[in-house]
């Protein structure tokens, strides 16, 4: 299965499976807001899988606005539950869900990319949903070459990252 998703269907067919994971959540991501998952605040979706027992990862490129904050120090399972690294060259969007479907598009973790913001403010996104090996192989690969700091041996801009993953 590939489904291609565009705009408001972004919330539906790819958020609406988060709460869902099994065993891990992958997710990499340029920005991230405080974003909501129906009434559910984001961050408290994630806190509920790590009580789980899920693993939950996260790669973005910057720290989040103030908002993001307050909801993050609210769940303090998060502190030490979630598995989060920053590189400021990150700028794909992937979520990968137990390792068996992937969701790759444009679409950043905030209300207006992903979330539920009103059709006047959401950008126009595009991604697909699929099931398909190759393609989450690949997407998984790259993940884990920023994860695992195979990237950060030649980035050339190591001074603008305020916590590199490989020192």
């Amino acid at each position: 299965m590939i489904q291609y998703i565009a705009d408001q269907a972004h919330f539906k067919e790819v958020i609406e499976r988060i709460p869902n994971v099994k065993e891990s959540l992958w997710i990499g991501t340029a920005d991230i807001k405080d974003l909501y998952v129906g009434e559910r605040p984001f961050l408290g979706v994630l806190a509920d899988l790590l009580k789980k027992g899920r693993e939950v990862r996260l790669v973005h490129a910057k720290e989040p606005g103030p908002n993001f904050r307050q909801d993050f120090d609210r769940y303090p399972i998060l502190f030490d539950g979630l598995e989060r690294v920053l590189c400021p060259r990150v700028h794909f969007k992937i979520i990968i869900f137990d390792h068996s479907l992937a969701y790759i598009g444009s679409a950043n973790l905030t209300g207006a990319g992903i979330g539920m913001k009103s059709p006047q403010t959401r950008n126009f996104e595009a991604g697909i949903l699929t099931d398909d090996h190759t393609l989450i192989e690949q997407a998984m690969n790259q993940f884990d070459s920023v994860w695992a700091g195979i990237q950060c041996k030649n980035c050339g801009r190591k001074k603008f990252c305020s916590d590199p993953i490989a020192k």
